[in-house]
């Protein structure tokens, strides 16, 4: 048996790991107010796993799952940053509704502790 059919599995665990996380963080954020705007929102320059709102804010929201918070922490790289950032802009081109408001780069950490960690203003589009 080659390995191959193993990192399949493992992909599939992953993926549907990464969807109920996403979903969990979509439920924590309604129950504070926020207004699920967009999820799983892509285009050529990238994906948005969740765009909310609340008040004057539209937070783009980054969701990483992993079982230990430091190393979900870690995970979202320079080059991820920058390609979320590329697909706010193109989604901000989309919603002239949304014009005048501050965007803010959060992102939200599901592990082993009891409620997704949101960070808010994780990182500036310019990092």
């Amino acid at each position: 048996m080659s390995a191959h059919p193993r990192k399949a599995a493992r992909r599939r665990r992953a993926e549907r790991r990464g969807r109920l996380a996403e979903l969990w963080c979509r439920c924590h954020l309604r129950l504070r107010g926020w207004r699920i705007l967009a999820r799983d929102w892509r285009c050529p320059a990238g994906e948005i796993d969740i765009i909310a709102r609340r008040g004057s804010v539209v937070a783009v929201i980054e969701v990483k799952s992993r079982r230990d918070s430091a190393i979900a922490a870690a995970a979202l790289g320079a080059r991820q940053r920058r390609r979320i950032a590329r697909a706010a802009e193109a989604f901000l081109l989309t919603r002239p509704d949304l014009a005048g408001l501050a965007v803010r780069f959060d992102v939200m950490l599901v592990g082993r502790w009891p409620l997704p960690r949101h960070l808010s203003g994780a990182w500036r589009s310019d990092d």
